[in-house]
């Protein structure tokens, strides 16, 4: 542990902990009003809706290519399932008290790659392929996408690379896509990257390389490499606007759930969104979106394993993307693959830095014993590092975000509260590897 670094920072004895493999709540102390912290960012709700209406142009592709889109009408969405049973489990195993209804967001069962990243990584393959469409004279935006799955746009994209660097999941769901629409694909997968991942993209026509490093290094020679040729996109997971735009058009979707579901949100029914984190794409674009649309009436909180909680301590420290977990002496690794990044993006840490209400991490044994938790409760099964999303209401209990709640002035109206945890992946996990993780135990 770099010892004269810690001393530097902001939060220093929190810091002391995390280095110990500690698990922490960590609240922002930089929080602001949502609307005085939107406006330090140039990111819009017109380019929230501009993503979406990409999408709706895109669905006709999506219904011809991949015909589990059509029930949605071509939208690649996610049941919002309440969960009563594993809320009355959650008290019960970890003796808390989750006041409100509890509501798991199933993005681990989005269609075609079965993760969050559906969401942002698919977005950016199809914005990447309208743009290249466009360039070419070979589309008009009143046109019917479905040409998109054409003999002739195929072979127009197989002149084209797309690459990426990942731990597994957002490798998926660029890999699955650009495949579909022809691109010349490939994956920079880490060390950290299970083997099934890595086997179900080769068949889906990826090409895939993999590395016996972390996941940063994967992502430096995936950018290095595609920036070196002139017909390669490199999809860059730390510093993407088109990646986050993609997985902020969650929170319009969501709106319409809400009011089937009669739920509501304002001043006196307040919301609470826990989303496990990685590099930060994924939960920083859900987490915006959810502010933009929600406000103060919104609590965004992220979870992270105790040996690889790069956005905790880029965000704790001040310190962003200058910081990765090895300064604090920690591993970086970690059973919930997802999550095992070592440097936060930059980027996200800076939108994030006035909107993000906290942090937890969790060790890793706690993933398999929540996922067996939801198997049996719901019949529900998601991958392990999604299952890091229920520490959020389990450190409810914690005295700092019993603070946290106290100065918001929510006491009153916890019993009013949703809470959603987020099921970032796990629909495509083969039986096989479901049996193993169901029979892991850590501790």
């Amino acid at each position: 542990m770099n010892q004269e670094l810690l001393e530097k920072c902001k939060n220093a004895d929190l810091l002391k902990e995390v280095a110990k493999g500690k698990e922490v709540v960590w609240i922002n102390e930089n929080l602001e009003k949502t609307e005085d912290a939107m406006a330090k960012i140039n990111i819009t709700m017109a380019d929230i809706d501009d993503a979406e209406a990409r999408l709706a142009r895109f669905a006709p592709f999506l219904m011809k290519k991949f015909p589990e889109t059509i029930p949605t009408n071509g939208l690649i969405e996610s049941p919002l399932t309440y969960i009563p049973n594993m809320q009355k489990k959650l008290e019960e195993h970890y003796d808390t008290k989750i006041p409100g209804k509890m509501f798991l967001k199933q993005d681990s069962h989005l269609a075609i790659s079965g993760s969050v990243k559906a969401r942002g990584g698919i977005y950016e393959v199809l914005k990447h392929a309208e743009d290249l469409a466009l360039e070419h004279g070979m589309l008009k935006k009143d046109d019917d996408y479905s040409v998109f799955a054409s003999d002739e746009f195929k072979e127009f994209f197989s002149k084209f690379k797309i690459q990426v660097g990942s731990t597994g999941n957002l490798g998926m769901s660029i890999g699955i896509m650009s495949a579909a629409l022809g691109f010349h694909v490939i994956v920079h997968m880490s060390a950290d990257a299970k083997q099934w991942k890595k086997d179900l993209l080769r068949q889906r026509g990826a090409e895939v390389v993999e590395y016996a490093d972390d996941y940063s290094k994967a992502v430096e020679v995936g950018r290095k490499n595609s920036d070196a040729d002139p017909n390669s996109y490199f999809v860059d997971d730390e510093n993407s606007v088109t990646l986050f735009l993609g997985y902020a058009v969650a929170a319009k979707r969501i709106v319409k759930q809400f009011a089937e579901k009669n739920i509501i949100v304002d001043a006196e029914h307040p919301l609470f969104v826990y989303i496990p984190c990685g590099v930060g794409g994924a939960p920083g674009g859900v987490a915006f979106g959810f502010k933009k649309l929600f406000g103060d009436n919104v609590h965004v909180f992220f979870t992270e394993p105790t040996q690889a909680p790069c956005m905790l301590v880029g965000m704790a420290s001040g310190l962003q993307n200058k910081v990765c977990v090895k300064d604090f002496g920690l591993s970086g690794l970690t059973h919930a693959d997802g999550l095992a990044v070592g440097r936060p993006s930059g980027f996200v840490g800076g939108v994030m830095e006035h909107l993000l209400s906290g942090e937890m991490s969790l060790e890793d044994y706690h993933i398999y014993d929540l996922m067996r938790d939801l198997v049996a409760t719901e019949d529900i099964f998601i991958e392990p590092s999604a299952c890091a999303s229920f520490w959020g209401p389990i450190m409810l209990k914690d005295e700092k975000v019993q603070a946290y709640i106290k100065k918001m002035g929510l006491e009153d109206k916890m019993a009013n509260a949703t809470h959603i945890p987020w099921a970032t992946g796990g629909s495509l996990v083969p039986q096989d590897i479901r049996e193993e993780y169901m029979h892991t135990h850590l501790k």
